[in-house]
């Protein structure tokens, strides 16, 4: 009979889906900085490249704090998400609604991001993991203000102009 898995084992484990998760969208946001028409989504995907490696970052902290390597586990939900944004781009490429559907892409994949790091938040939590908790809440909170300014660019240009 397998070993009873523990809330510890759920937190590793997600906290490894999260992982793999932003190393893959560190791969895919300058690919669609390079597909916005818009100057102002191309920048916002470029300052969220910079956040994006800062919250592999603090990953690699939760990870030292547990005292467990860095090790990400396949995401087949990230990688949907991500190949959604590539059709996107090649089914929009040059009309007026290519950025609407990057900035429509790109919530797709804070929403998931917002939901992992609200879950490891809570539960780091209730382990008792305080510093874990921390790190993880500046996380959340940079994903819920880039959701937000995504919904503003949105709502001022690009779905106006498409």
């Amino acid at each position: 009979m397998p070993a009873e898995k523990t809330l510890d084992d759920l937190f590793l484990d997600t906290l490894k889906d999260i992982y793999f998760a932003e190393k893959q969208i560190v791969k895919a946001l300058p690919k669609m900085a390079r597909a916005a028409q818009s100057p102002a989504l191309k920048a916002g995907f470029e300052e969220h490249l910079q956040q994006t490696e800062g919250h592999v970052d603090r990953l690699e902290q939760v990870f030292e704090l547990i005292g467990k390597p860095a090790r990400g586990k396949t995401c087949e939900a990230i990688l949907g998400i991500i190949e959604e944004g590539k059709s996107i781009i090649e089914d929009f490429k040059d009309t007026p609604a290519l950025d609407a559907g990057l900035v429509s892409a790109a919530q797709a994949v804070e929403h998931y991001e917002i939901a992992r790091y609200g879950t490891l938040k809570t539960w780091a939590q209730q382990l008792g993991l305080k510093q874990a908790a921390s790190l993880l809440e500046a996380t959340l909170k940079e994903e819920e203000t880039t959701d937000r300014k995504l919904t503003q660019l949105a709502m001022a240009q690009v779905n106006l102009k498409a």
